[in-house]
């Protein structure tokens, strides 16, 4: 008979326990030594039953490393229930053909004792070769200590999810710091896939940002092998876009046992969690997060952590946007003021004092007074002026961009030129002003009537599109056609290229040309063109109203 003081003493030995997998060893120990039996293992089940952890006791290693995998789980291991021991005193007759290993050790007799935590069947103890025959009073004993055991696995798992919340915790304020340092986007992306994925012991993780046209594609990813999924696009009715759309997380399984998978790259793992990255109520995108097949699942801890740390990110994020839209507007509508000064004290005096000197001297010239050598000297006063007003309208141009030192005409002109350098050929570009083609000088009046932020995104769309159309179009020609007429400012860009590809996401700068035209009350659209010797093309069209 168990003695019940050892019982107890035993009992709040493991209760008093945090490690998980110590308190499962004790109990595991305990019960063997309690009631004499040489042997003991225990069953760790998953959500479906399935035997994902043995812990031993009796067992060498080598003797563990032969019998492998026992078959827990049918025949004798399946009659488990879940609120009672069962005892066979006589295995030899019951089972002539034994239902485990050849290696196994020799089992005369069993008592097996279910671990229920929390109300779940957590796994099945698992007694056998005692020196006489097990009894009740092992049973009801050893229940018993289960229920101490279920106590210290519920502490130990409390434990666990304290220091992980402390991890998680870490990883939110390290996110924090990175963005309120003023990091680069593209760095803090990949800071917050390294941290979650290191707090979730998850093998990857990935981010699904939008990219071009509503497709979502997988831009960063961190882990072996992740890499390859970068530039992946997630399907429209696949799970990432339902957590995107419904801007609530989950939780797979296993991605390997899935009927329908529409990544296919996705299947060789396991267990998968979703956190949705929230913000003012809209969704910027989705971190999934990617264990091996033998790992132990996601659960809702996990979800919870992970989606509140996801929406601090994509707080973050959007705070780190406005930061530096803020910085930028700021630091134009400084040199806007310089320029509007310069532009309307200085030129006009300027204007107002050429002006001036013309009328003198052409009233001199007119009464004969003057000598020649006096008119020639008004002459050049004048042409000064003139020469003047041209510096102080190069200095504007620079204060609105620092690359810029010509009017928009001449910046377009230099944007085709380096353009050519890049494609292998020269860009066409056309433009037109209130119906009348331009063609050569300056021009500097379009300037005037555009104003310094328009002329400035004008010049930069066309850089943006050159750009991409040498980076993914594969282009034969490419035309650039400006209009400016009724208030309003078109930028149409034309290649016979490969088309929109998928690598043309978010990170492509596409999104930025969108902003540009609606800082301006415009518009912004990119489709297939008419075609042409190399295939589809691509067509932007790009417009501002100019006020």
């Amino acid at each position: 008979m168990i003695d019940p003081s050892e019982l107890l003493r035993r009992a709040l030995d493991l209760t008093s326990r945090l490690d998980h997998y110590s308190a499962l060893q004790a109990f595991v120990e305990s019960a063997a030594t309690l009631t004499g039996a040489r042997y003991g293992a225990l069953s760790v089940l998953d959500l479906r039953g399935n035997t994902v952890q043995l812990v031993y006791s009796g067992l060498d290693s080598m003797s563990n490393g032969l019998i492998g995998h026992p078959p827990m789980g049918y025949g004798l291991f399946g009659e488990m229930p879940d609120d009672a021991y069962i005892i066979r005193n006589n295995l030899a007759e019951e089972f002539p053909d034994p239902p485990w290993p050849d290696d196994h050790p020799p089992m005369d007799n069993f008592l097996g004792v279910p671990l229920v935590v929390r109300g779940r069947p957590f796994g099945h103890l698992y007694l056998a070769h005692k020196d006489g025959d097990f009894s009740d009073d092992d049973g009801e004993a050893i229940m018993m200590l289960a229920r101490a055991a279920s106590i210290a696995v519920e502490n130990s798992r409390l434990f666990a999810e304290s220091v992980v919340r402390a991890q998680w915790i870490a990883a939110s304020r390290a996110i924090s710091t990175a963005l309120l340092e003023g990091k680069d986007e593209e760095d803090v992306l990949a800071l917050i896939a390294y941290e979650m994925r290191r707090v979730a012991k998850a093998d990857v993780a990935l981010i699904v940002l939008e990219g071009v046209a509503g497709a979502w594609t997988c831009e960063i990813a961190d882990g072996e092998g992740a890499s390859e999924i970068v530039g992946v696009d997630f399907p429209p009715t696949g799970r990432a876009q339902s957590v995107i759309r419904d801007g609530q997380g989950m939780i797979i399984d296993s991605m390997s046992r899935q009927a329908q998978l529409q990544v296919p790259m996705l299947a060789s793992y396991g267990s998968a969690l979703y956190a949705p990255m929230v913000a003012k109520g809209s969704t910027m995108g989705v971190i999934i997060l990617l264990r091996a097949q033998d790992k132990q699942e996601f659960d809702l801890s996990d979800l919870a952590m992970a989606e509140a740390v996801a929406k601090q990110a994509a707080l973050a994020l959007e705070l780190a946007d406005a930061r530096h839209i803020q910085a930028q507007a700021s630091q134009l509508e400084e040199r806007a003021q310089i320029s509007r000064d310069l532009h309307d004290l200085a030129i006009q005096q300027l204007f107002a004092s050429g002006m001036e000197l013309t009328a003198v001297r052409n009233d001199l010239a007119a009464s004969g007074a003057a000598p020649e050598t006096a008119l020639e000297s008004l002459d050049n006063a004048i042409n000064s002026i003139d020469e003047s007003v041209g510096q102080i309208r190069q200095i504007i141009y620079s204060l609105r961009d620092p690359q810029a030192t010509a009017p928009i005409v001449s910046r377009l002109r230099r944007e085709v030129e380096h353009g050519a350098k890049i494609l292998g050929f020269r860009p066409k570009l056309r433009i037109v002003n209130l119906g009348t083609a331009v063609d050569g000088g300056l021009h500097t009046e379009i300037d005037d009537e555009l104003g310094a932020d328009v002329a400035d995104d004008v010049v930069a769309v066309v850089r943006e599109c050159i750009a991409n159309a040498a980076k993914h179009a594969r282009a034969a020609s490419v035309g650039i056609d400006i209009a400016i007429e009724n208030h309003r400012v078109s930028v149409t860009v034309i290649d016979d290229g490969q088309g929109i590809g998928r690598d043309l996401s978010r990170r492509s700068g596409l999104s930025n040309l969108a902003a540009r035209a609606r800082r301006h009350h415009g518009t912004f659209s990119i489709r297939p063109g008419s075609g042409g010797e190399n295939g589809g093309g691509t067509k932007i069209e790009w417009t501002a109203l100019v006020e």
